[in-house]
């Protein structure tokens, strides 16, 4: 799975990376290394989505990254 947007930084439970998507959608964030973790930076990401895992934060889906591009 593909998905296009933008990284954000959200401070809930001890801090949290999410991907808003273009569409309003909103992805946590797992995977991927610090440099893909960087605030307002657009990207396209591929992954795959855990929508079963369940974490503290509770922002959405869980997407692991397997590689991704900033655009």
């Amino acid at each position: 799975m593909t998905l296009k947007g933008q990284v954000r930084y959200r401070d809930l439970e001890g801090g949290v990376w999410v991907l808003e998507t273009e569409d309003g959608q909103t992805y946590q964030l797992a995977g991927g290394d610090r440099k893909l973790k960087q605030d307002g930076r657009n990207v396209e990401v591929d992954g795959d989505t855990d929508s079963g895992a369940v974490t503290a934060q509770m922002v959405g889906p869980v997407f692991t990254v397997r590689t991704y591009r900033f655009v």
